[in-house]
């Protein structure tokens, strides 16, 4: 046994030895008690800390402020046409008959066009530059992908209606020649087959409006994708290669696994502008005001479309119903926006990342 006086007193653990302090040396046990860690931001870090909030709180005092002057405008709509306002098709403020059944089937049915065209590029898309593509191409690639995000709404329009539409057009005949023994791709009092057809039946319609928000939602929903697989960890895609998988195969058992949530968000964020598309939806549609289940028939109208029609000669009661109907367009993009949020957070990706 060690001398009483090497023994350190302040040792807990019998058996525990050290060397013989000096008087001078000995420290008071109020000296080394750990001092408390203040995680209180300062200086710059609170500047920007409180930047940070003040800006992200006006975001939802903007967002809550937009809700609640559409909601207030809208009341005297409501008031007046009570449930009606949603099933009546027609919108004829002249004759106090208003209603929005139509242009919300129209709003879903461009929608449903683009996202049919845009989930399946902008997935490939995001593939392509996370997996595919050369280390040295993969910043072009995003660039231009994000450029088009840049690029105006009504240039979209332009190009849909000049370029996009006459082929959709002749595609449009195609489609009814053989499905058009489904309601969606048949258009009325047209045969498809006829010696001379008239191409004006085929065009202005959903499909042709469809093709070119789909151009538009596309870099969105690629952005969300394209993140979040580059989120997968790379010890799994490697152990996967190193099992004998191939490329294909461990970007559909790895990959695609990882990045279900971001998949599924980034197509529900991208639908949620397909909804609130404007300007290249009313250059492109024929408004009419009449459920439709044929997409490909000439006449169609949104939402969005109906409020930048008829807002320059709205009076105070038609202003009220246009109001009314963009709140509850406010509101579905919304509830969308939301649920997409929600899937991102709870999905898998971006957890267990390795460097």
């Amino acid at each position: 046994m060690p001398p009483a006086d090497l023994v350190d007193a302040t040792s807990e653990r019998p058996g525990l030895t050290t060397l013989p302090l000096r008087d001078d040396q000995r420290l008071d046990a109020e000296s080394v008690r750990p001092r408390r860690l203040s995680r209180k931001a300062t200086g710059v870090d609170a500047v920007f800390e409180q930047s940070a909030r003040v800006i992200g709180a006006s975001m939802l005092v903007i967002t809550g402020g937009v809700g609640l002057f559409l909601g207030y405008q809208a009341k005297p709509t409501f008031q007046t046409y009570g449930w009606s306002f949603f099933t009546t098709q027609v919108w004829q403020p002249d004759t106090n008959t208003v209603g929005i059944a139509a242009v919300l089937v129209g709003t879903f049915s461009v929608a449903l066009v683009a996202m049919t065209f845009a989930f399946p590029l902008s997935l490939l898309t995001a593939l392509f530059i996370s997996e595919y593509a050369p280390a040295r191409l993969k910043p072009t690639l995003v660039a231009m992908v994000d450029l088009m995000a840049a690029v105006p709404s009504i240039v979209y329009g332009l190009w849909g209606y000049l370029l996009v539409m006459p082929h959709a057009g002749d595609f449009a005949v195609w489609m009814q020649a053989h499905f058009g023994w489904i309601p969606l791709f048949d258009v009325r009092g047209s045969d498809p087959n006829a010696a001379v057809i008239d191409q004006s039946r085929y065009v202005s319609s959903a499909f042709c409006a469809g093709i070119a928000v789909a151009m538009m939602v596309l870099p969105m929903a690629c952005a969300v994708m394209r993140q979040v697989f580059s989120q997968t960890p790379v010890g799994e895609k490697e152990a996967a290669l190193a099992l004998g998988a191939t490329r294909w195969g461990m970007i559909r058992n790895v990959v695609l696994p990882f990045g279900r949530g971001g998949i599924i968000g980034g197509t529900m964020l991208g639908l949620g502008r397909a909804l609130g598309e404007t300007i290249a939806v009313v250059l492109i549609l024929s408004p009419t005001f009449e459920i439709k289940p044929n997409l490909l028939e000439i006449g169609n109208s949104t939402v969005s479309s109906l409020i930048a029609g008829r807002f320059g000669e709205a009076n105070t009661s038609q202003l009220s119903a246009l109001l009314a109907a963009g709140f509850v367009l406010f509101l579905i993009t919304l509830v969308i926006n939301t649920l997409a949020a929600i899937i991102v957070n709870r999905s898998r990706s971006g957890a267990g990342t390795d460097a």
